[in-house]
């Protein structure tokens, strides 16, 4: 099967937004439906890929009545893993409404945020917090939050530069109910 989307989750993640993802290294991931991960137990690579040579759920047949990804689904509402999963509904609906083109076209725009954030304001303990941001707020935000950042934290040292973002993303959470920590 040609996977044609390895940085789109079957179950409807995106693996860009992964802190795995940003990692440097043996242990980065490059996505859910790399000859990497194929191999790990996940009950959607078994299913979808293996099984049914589709490469998404919602391409089932019987993606309304599938009670391993309607389960999954519903724990996603109010509990992460090592990944943010607040959107993962929203994310879904979007790609059935506008296709998964559009959604890649979106989610590469929103790697471009992480990997700025990275490179100009991580300290070293802040990639987890960046993807949460990257995949809760709306692009828009994350833009005029970086552009705010860049201007404010000027000759600063890294630690401090971080700070600077994290409180223009915290005050923006605060202001939107947005929540950027994982939901354990």
């Amino acid at each position: 099967m040609k996977i044609k989307y390895p940085e789109i989750g079957i179950c409807g993640l995106s693996c860009r937004l992964c802190p795995h993802y940003h990692t440097e290294g043996p242990s980065r991931c490059g996505g859910c439906k790399t000859e990497s991960r194929t191999c790990a137990g996940c009950p959607f690579i078994t299913c979808a890929l293996k099984k049914k040579g589709i490469e998404f759920c919602w391409d089932c047949q019987e993606s309304e009545t599938c009670e391993k990804w309607t389960r999954h689904r519903e724990i996603a509402k109010n509990v992460d893993s090592f990944k943010c999963y607040q959107k993962l509904e929203d994310d879904i609906a979007f790609v059935r409404k506008n296709g998964v083109n559009e959604f890649e076209k979106m989610q590469k725009m929103r790697e471009h945020l992480i990997k700025e954030m990275l490179w100009e304001f991580n300290e070293g303990r802040s990639k987890s917090y960046y993807c949460i941001a990257a995949t809760v707020m709306e692009i828009g935000e994350l833009e005029e939050a970086l552009s705010e950042a860049t201007k404010n934290s000027d000759g600063l040292d890294i630690k401090e530069k971080s700070g600077v973002l994290h409180s223009i993303l915290d005050e923006i959470a605060r202001q939107r109910n947005y929540f950027l920590k994982l939901r354990k």
